[in-house]
């Protein structure tokens, strides 16, 4: 049996999930990308050069962790180094979706503050957590791939400088995209707040409270397991 057909239903929810990114108009032209682990040392992923909204079935690619192609008849994306990155530096993810939605890319070309780094909607807290700005570096590199580095055992979002937004999850495609939706929403929110003045984080007595949220629903904190303790850590750094 081929991946194609082995994977086949995850393949359908991967191509409506590209479907989903070009009408939401979260990515234009050949702009974005998209990766879901299947097993392990097997990735589908989108191809190289194509828009996200016109991706079909046998469009799609599987590669390994070397990000060498298993099948399919085009090349992955250009960005497969960052995956590749993303994959093996973080084995708990499973999904990955790299986009540019307007108002949360507005924050990777201002130099204002990133209100995405602070405690605003119990959603967006306990479901996507801080978004850092990982430094510019030019696309389809591996110096791109390795800008994240840093931030990739604590944070399962980022804000990529003159670039766009990646978030990952450790549940499927589906999961991963409403997260993006959430985080695009806080953001709309954001700006919209913005027009009226200061903008009002939540308090670190009420983030501590958030904590039980957590446990009583099973969340996982963000970053790799073990590298936080609570969500007070996760904003705040550990007391």
């Amino acid at each position: 049996m081929t991946l194609f057909e082995k994977y086949a239903a995850e393949i359908k929810t991967f191509v409506d999930v590209c479907h989903r990114l070009s009408k939401n108009m979260y990515v234009t032209g050949f702009g974005g990308n998209a990766a879901w682990k299947m097993e392990d040392g097997v990735l589908l992923i989108t191809p190289t050069q194509m828009n996200k909204g016109e991706i079909q079935h046998d469009d799609v690619v599987f590669i390994n962790l070397r990000g060498e192609v298993l099948e399919g008849k085009r090349r992955p994306t250009g960005e497969t180094p960052m995956y590749v990155n993303f994959f093996t530096q973080r084995p708990d993810i499973q999904s990955v979706i790299h986009c540019h939605p307007p108002y949360t890319n507005a924050f990777t070309i201002s130099e204002g503050k990133n209100w995405l780094m602070r405690p605003l909607f119990p959603e967006t807290i306990t479901e996507v957590g801080p978004v850092p700005l990982v430094p510019f570096a030019q696309p389809l590199t591996q110096e791109l791939a390795d800008r994240f580095l840093p931030f990739l055992q604590e944070y399962n979002a980022f804000l990529m400088e003159n670039h766009g937004l990646v978030i990952l999850s450790r549940l499927d495609i589906k999961w991963t995209m409403m997260n993006t939706e959430l985080l695009e929403m806080t953001s709309l929110h954001i700006h919209n707040a913005a027009i009226h003045g200061d903008i009002k984080e939540i308090s670190r007595d009420e983030i501590r409270k958030m904590d039980e949220i957590m446990k009583t629903r099973n969340l996982p904190l963000m970053g790799a397991p073990g590298v936080h303790t609570s969500l007070v850590d996760v904003f705040y750094g550990e007391e």
